[in-house]
């Protein structure tokens, strides 16, 4: 029997407790695991379902027993089952972890009663025998002849059954007595309990097995093996089904755990208008999409969850691999083609406030399948599909969706939770099938403006803005499309721009290094907005600079400012874990919010005040907002640049002294008294010496004669990227000769081919990560200052070759597995790409 033989009920149910963050397997073992034969001694596990049981006890967050009538020692004799699978005998009251129940001496002496008299019931009793157990009798009456089996039987009930203290459990050819209380679903709670299963299933045969179906409840699932009355949810034949069952729960909590194929980071490709982010995979499936903001719960996760956690498909009916995907040039608007078939994507720049519009757009001359399953915060809101003349309508979502189809029949499956929808669709040359997602609109009338006139406005949006670009010629177009992902990044309403358009997508894969990087982080968001300053375009760092006004606003002073906040320029909530999302190919936790908002980060000061510098060099003039801004920078710094922080990389042990951050310090103070002279503001009289003490200060605790090398921080030798910023911010001259020992001996230690690492020290995180492309950027900027132009070149093409097929960069590289890691599109890889391009040219 194969899994497509189960019930369609029965599979959803499994696929459903699959993907339960720990799962509980237990089942019964004589009419369970092991067919019943007519000698008990002989029952042995069908190997299929041994080998299940076995695999999904080595899953992690799984665990896997048995909870038999047997004696505990009888039943790891006859099963043979792997140490991995729990025992549990004399129905819960032996477990092989330890006797639950210590007899007292009241106990001892009733066992040893009961012994006496059941020996001598069963006297003479042909075929009847007992079984004595630590804690309990059981008198088995399978082979006797049933005249035999019925006197033995009717006597035990009169007499033993009813002392006092004995519990009674009978099943089919036996009666136990024991001398404690227990059951098999006093049994399954204490396992549940010991393990913290957040989900159980259990199998049996047997009347006894009643007790634990009746302690099933929430997401837990019942079979009930062969016939009779039962409280089990599901009913299968025999244990060859129980055989099946194992099998496709295993395979499922495996995908669920570990992911399906998972795409390749780099090959996923972000669609954006603004105000909204989508990722698509290289085979046009809406794998990751959040709403009403980018930084919102997802609606479609299958990026991290798999297509249980919500997908939006478009591919050929008939299996074929696609034969490419590309930007259409200067635009956001994806193609991904198939022999005869195209499908085109775009999120609508045009929209309304507040709406999410996804176009999608399927050509050519074949027909294709149309996959539509939405999953609302993260797959815990119920959905539900209707059906209409138009399109579907999504119901039970807080926020309203449509999907806009007119003319297209559907199927429409429940999980049980949710609903998915199916069609198949006909495109002809001429009459393209067009499907229009609305995410904050229950309208699935015509739009105003036709499908070709919005794919080209929207198009147009970006070619125009990128057309007023002063780009580079080295890797020009590349150049293009990471100013189009960072402007991607731009949050238009409120000025924000995102970090990164994911979370969690891992820094090791299967490891725990997953964050969420979908706000706006200063320095991350004033270093986006330098670039584009850096490229022509001023109004991405003017709207950034207001959305800071706008935060400091809600402080007591501009010492308190948070490294990020939400798009909105809010705190965020506690950072919390998606325990039902198994992670991008199982790498888990799924995380969202960020605790580095509560974390002290000195350096985030510089790099805005470096904007303020950029802008103002770039139009002109100083305004007065803007000087206010830097003013207000400057005073924080003098406030707290002798405190310890946590550092640019955030890490989440006890706060150091960053030569890094006392680097941007100094940034902030240089950069406010160059301000004030070039532009003739009043000049603090504090701001110079202060400036200079914080040199002072780096120099002498920050550098490290022993390593020949400016450090991490000022208590240790450890070594670290953004270290090279001692050199890159003129803080000393790049011709110094400790400068070029520090690049050195960065390079020794943190780069690895094509990559370069942030630091090697122990962070107190398990696991490992990539080397960060914006390090090697920096390593490229530090071979120019350094003389070192034929190192820069190289290290710049492996840069570049790090690229995905449509030119976009996650956050981090593993040189070793030659494979992307982090989150993506990354804004830092980006913009460090920009600069080395510009820095490239200049320097020919």
């Amino acid at each position: 029997m194969t899994a497509e033989a189960l019930p369609a009920e029965l599979r959803r149910a499994i696929v459903q407790l699959a993907r339960t963050p720990r799962l509980l397997v237990a089942c019964d073992y004589d009419g369970t695991l092991a067919p019943i034969v007519e000698d008990p001694e002989r029952a042995r596990p069908l190997p299929e379902s041994v080998n299940a049981l076995r695999s999904l006890a080595g899953l992690p967050a799984t665990t896997a027993a048995v909870i038999s009538g047997r004696a505990l020692r009888d039943l790891a004799t006859l099963s043979r089952l792997p140490a991995e699978v729990h025992l549990v005998g004399s129905h819960g009251s032996e477990f092989d972890v330890g006797f639950v129940h210590a007899l007292d001496h009241a106990a001892r002496d009733l066992h040893r009663r009961l012994q006496t008299e059941l020996e001598q019931v069963i006297a003479d009793a042909e075929g009847v025998s007992l079984e004595v157990k630590p804690a309990s009798l059981a008198v088995h009456v399978r082979r006797a002849p049933a005249e035999v089996a019925e006197r033995v039987l009717a006597e035990v009930r009169r007499g033993p059954c009813t002392w006092d203290g004995v519990q009674v459990t009978e099943g089919k050819a036996v009666v136990e007595l024991a001398v404690v209380q227990t059951d098999k679903g006093h049994a399954l709670d204490v396992l549940r309990h010991q393990v913290g299963a957040t989900a159980a299933i259990f199998l049996g045969d047997d009347v006894t097995d009643e007790k634990a179906f009746a302690r099933l409840h929430g997401p837990d699932l019942g079979l009930k093996v062969g016939p009779g009355e039962t409280l089990a949810g599901y009913r299968i034949d025999d244990t060859v089904d129980v055989a099946c069952v194992l099998a496709f729960l295993l395979e499922e909590r495996r995908t669920w755990l570990y992911g399906e194929q998972a795409p390749p980071i780099e090959r996923l490709t972000m669609l954006a208008n603004e105000r909204s982010v989508a990722l698509l995979t290289p085979d046009a499936k809406v794998t990751w999409m959040c709403h009403p903001e980018p930084d919102s719960a997802a609606v479609f996760a299958d990026l991290l969850g798999g297509a249980g956690a919500g997908h939006f498909w478009v591919k050929p009916e008939r299996n074929g691999l696609p034969l490419g995907q590309r930007y259409l040039p200067g635009t956001m608007t994806v193609e991904t083609r198939w022999s005869r078939l195209l499908v085109t994507d775009y999120l609508d720049h045009y929209a309304a406030p507040h709406r999410t519009d996804l176009v999608r757009v399927v050509s050519g001359s074949t027909s294709a399948v149309v996959e539509f399953a939405p999953r609302p915060e993260f797959g815990q809101v119920p959905v539900r599909l209707l059906a209409e003349a138009d399109g579907l309508r999504v119901v039970g979502t807080s926020e309203p969706m449509v999907l806009r189809a007119p003319g297209v029949e559907w199927q429409i499956t429940s999980d049980g939770m949710h609903e998915s929808a199916r069609a198949v669709v006909r495109p002809t040359p001429d009459a393209p099938v067009v499907l229009e997602l609305r995410c904050g609109s229950d309208d699935l009338s015509p739009s105003h403006v036709t499908e070709e006139e919005r794919r080209r406005r929207s198009g147009a949006y970006w070619s125009e803005w990128l057309a007023g670009l002063r780009l580079p010629d080295v890797e020009r177009d590349l150049v293009a499309r990471s100013a189009l992902t960072l402007r991607g990044l731009c949050h238009v309403d409120t000025g924000a721009i995102l970090a990164a358009a994911t979370t969690s997508l891992p820094e090791e894969i299967g490891g725990v290094r997953n964050w969420d990087y979908r706000y706006c982080w200063l320095r991350d968001a004033a270093l986006t907005a330098q670039t584009l300053v850096s490229l022509g375009s001023l109004g991405e760092a003017e709207a950034f600079l207001d959305w800071v006004h706008r935060v400091l606003a809600t402080l007591p002073g501009p010492e308190r400012l948070h490294p990020l906040y939400t798009i909105h320029g809010t705190n965020l909530g506690p950072e919390a874990v998606i325990d039902t999302l198994p992670g991008y190919a199982g790498s888990r936790p799924v995380r969202v919010g960020n605790l580095a908002n509560q974390q002290v980060q000195l350096d985030v000061f510089g790099p805005v005040v470096e904007l303020v510098v950029r802008l103002t060099e770039a139009r002109g003039k100083l305004t007065d907002d803007d000087w206010g801004l830097v003013r207000a920078m400057a005073e924080a710094v003098a406030r707290r640049w002798h405190e310890p922080d946590h550092g640019i990389w955030e890490e989440r042990h006890a706060p150091r002294h960053h030569v890094y951050s006392k680097v941007m310090c100094w940034v902030t103070l240089d950069r406010a008294v160059r301000l004030a002279e070039t532009y003739g503001r009043p000049l603090d009289p504090s701001w110079p010496e202060l400036r200079d003490a914080i040199a002072a200060d780096v120099l002498k605790n920050g550098w490290n004669d022993e390593v020949q090398s400016f450090t991490t921080a000022y208590d240790g030798t450890d070594l670290d990227a953004a270290s090279l910023h001692v050199g890159l911010t003129r803080l000393i001259d790049p011709t110094d000769e400790r400068f070029q020992a520090t690049v050195t001996a960065i390079e020794a230690e943190l780069r690895s081919g094509s990559t370069v690492y942030r630091y090697r020290r122990d962070d107190g995180l398990p696991g490992d990560e990539g080397g960060f492309h914006l390090c090697a950027a920096w390593m490229i900027e530090a071979y120019l200052l350094t003389g070192r132009r034929t190192e820069a070149e190289e290290l710049f093409q492996q840069l570049v070759d790090a690229a995905g097929p449509t030119g976009l960069l996650p956050e981090e590289y593993d040189p070793i597995a030659e494979r992307s890691l982090g989150n993506h599109p990354q804004a830092y890889s980006h913009l460090g790409l920009i600069r080395c391009a510009q820095l490239l040219e200049a320097t020919a």
